[in-house]
């Protein structure tokens, strides 16, 4: 199972450490962050005591109307779970009975100056990138158009090279040589860098360019969800036909199906050119249109 720590956590917004500071080494395994507000009036039967703690508002101001024994009470009954830690928002001062727990408890109770809504929403998409099942594959990803497209082929087929045209087309890189995948929902994939390939695109004949310094910095983006998984491959005679509609196929990354398209790669063709058309004639699709399908519906209407 996918981990980061609380100190990565802290690091990541910038958040102030109020007590447990010995224990930012913490494991954080699930992904969504937990307001506990049932917890607090003592129904414990579904408490997701593996989640990150949010203390909003409302959670202080509630357990400032309470008697200090009821206060202590709740508290304690919550801290006894040992959640990865505890986060206070808006900048809330008025904490110091949960600032003694946290200590006692070896619990780093952290604080934001974010409002609750906002830092939930920050956090949630953070962990859950952070924390999705990934993978990682030989191949280029680019965002043609706004649509993301995983490249792949054998060594030497020409991914980079046609990535390098199509970022001289205003399209943006995403990762070359090595894409990780990102599981993010049952339906959507994330492609992205390892951090060590960033802006790197590697040319044959060339050698390694950084695409942002010598194209600026619309030519490149950290990441994009993957809609098409394009394969380039050699030329085969009697191969292709000139279909209306090509034959469905899909491939599956980590139990995500994206869309397959073979191209095969030969001499004078603008494999650049047919990339683009086919995010267009993806997104095309989504809006419920086929150019197979109209042409079909002309020819019907000619012979009626």
């Amino acid at each position: 199972m996918k981990s980061i720590t609380v100190q990565s956590l802290c690091e990541a917004f910038h958040l102030e450490v109020l007590a447990g500071s010995g224990r930012m080494d913490r494991e954080i395994t699930r992904s969504k962050a937990h307001r506990p507000g049932l917890e607090f009036v003592g129904y414990f039967d579904f408490f997701p005591m593996e989640r990150v703690q949010v203390l909003g508002r409302k959670e202080i101001t509630y357990l400032l109307t309470l008697s200090v024994e009821e206060r202590l009470l709740h508290i304690g009954n919550i801290v006894k779970y040992h959640p990865p830690c505890f986060i206070v928002t808006t900048n809330q001062q008025e904490i110091p009975y949960i600032t003694l727990f946290c200590e006692q408890e070896g619990i780093p109770l952290l604080r934001t100056k974010d409002t609750t809504t906002e830092f939930i929403a920050k956090v949630d998409r953070y962990l859950t990138k952070e924390l999705a099942p990934e993978m990682s594959i030989h191949g280029v990803c680019l965002n043609v158009a706004g649509i993301g497209i995983l490249l792949r082929g054998k060594s030497g087929i020409g991914k980079s090279e046609t990535a390098h045209t199509l970022i001289r087309r205003g399209h943006r890189l995403v990762a070359d040589d090595i894409v990780v995948l990102k599981k993010l929902g049952p339906g959507t994939l994330l492609g992205t860098h390892n951090e060590t390939t960033r802006e790197f695109l590697a040319l044959r004949s060339i050698g390694l360019i950084n695409v942002v310094r010598q194209y600026g910095r619309t030519a490149f983006q950290d990441e994009s969800r993957i809609v098409l998984d394009i394969e380039l491959t050699s030329w085969q005679d009697r191969a292709l036909n000139n279909e209306l509609e090509v034959e469905h196929k899909q491939t599956d990354y980590l139990g995500v199906q994206i869309p397959y398209i073979e191209i095969q790669l030969q001499p004078g063709r603008d494999v650049a050119g047919l990339i683009e058309a086919a995010a267009n004639s993806w997104y095309l699709k989504q809006l419920g249109y086929s150019a197979a399908e109209e042409f079909i519906s002309r020819i019907d209407e000619l012979e009626s």
